[in-house]
């Protein structure tokens, strides 16, 4: 076998200590983000998806959800779970870096996954609870916080921001966000 497909890894403290860390767990919309301004491009029939995730650059931070994901540095390692498609990856992360928010992994639904957010989401949790301790989860999906406490994680939900019904709705049946 090649070398090149290899890569050595020195393990430091630093590494050591991060990989040991509990994780926070933070969704984006509604949580992190305030998605309001864009939630009326799927109050139309049909939805207009592409320009709901357009405008998702231009969301300002939720004070509450952006201090708290800061705080939770100090205990744990962040990482963001979010109902957004793969596509929206670029956008995303320059969001997150543009709010002063933790670097961390960012989980995003598959492009072609319409399964309800409760169900991605808790999909996700679980494989990191093989590996890692999740400390908290910080959500604001009422129903994605009761799957996610039913399976035994600790939940904080985010009831800083006021979501749209039809944002709601698609949540749980059109498997988007």
């Amino acid at each position: 076998m090649s070398a090149a497909l290899f890569r050595v890894v020195r393990v430091t403290e630093k590494t050591r200590e991060k990989t040991s860390r509990p994780l926070a767990v933070f969704d984006l919309d509604g949580t992190l983000a305030d998605s309001a301004h864009r939630q009326r491009f799927l109050e139309r029939k049909p939805r207009d998806w592409d320009a709901f995730f357009a405008a998702a650059p231009q969301d300002p931070p939720l004070a509450e959800g952006v201090a708290l994901a800061l705080r939770s540095t100090q205990e744990c390692e962040v990482v963001y779970l979010t109902g957004r498609p793969e596509r929206c990856r670029r956008d995303t992360v320059e969001w997150l870096a543009a709010q002063g928010l933790p670097e961390g992994r960012v989980w995003m639904r598959r492009n072609d996954d319409r399964r309800p957010a409760r169900r991605t989401k808790l999909d996700v949790l679980r494989r990191l609870a093989r590996d890692r301790e999740i400390h908290v989860l910080v959500d604001d999906d009422e129903l994605v916080c009761d799957e996610a406490e039913r399976a035994g994680f600790r939940v904080v939900r985010a009831r800083w921001a006021t979501a749209s019904a039809a944002l709601k709705d698609a949540q749980e049946r059109e498997g988007r966000t």
